[in-house]
């Protein structure tokens, strides 16, 4: 189970790695303004505000992947927590497709995480 966890988890990170790349260089490109269905305007308005996000998304990553480095599980579940909390705030207050994208994969890492212990 835990090399299910482990592979899970990793998973996570590179979405979240592919999180901070669209947020914090994509934004105002073709590629995010589509992602987004956001005008250039409104994403040059809010490109701060999306890098700093991104970067929050690069310390879930790099905690995610420490966690699995390190083999501790109390790294993994912190860090599959924060992944799980953020998903949820964003799919109630963002997007809903959030729950879908980010909360669900850091629920399945957890539940993973849980049973390898």
């Amino acid at each position: 189970m835990n090399i299910a966890a482990n592979i899970v988890i990793v998973l996570i990170a590179f979405l979240h790695i592919g999180f901070l790349v669209l947020e914090m260089f994509l934004w105002t490109k073709p590629f995010g303004l589509k992602t987004f269905a956001m005008t250039r305007e409104t994403a040059m308005a809010s490109a701060t505000l999306a890098a700093n996000q991104g970067l929050y998304n690069g310390f879930l990553a790099a905690g995610l992947i420490w966690g699995v480095v390190s083999g501790t599980a109390s790294i993994k579940l912190f860090f599959l927590i924060c992944v799980l909390v953020a998903g949820i705030y964003g799919g109630l207050t963002a997007k809903r497709s959030i729950l879908y994208m980010q909360a669900l994969p850091g629920l399945i890492g957890l539940a993973l995480v849980l049973l390898s212990v």
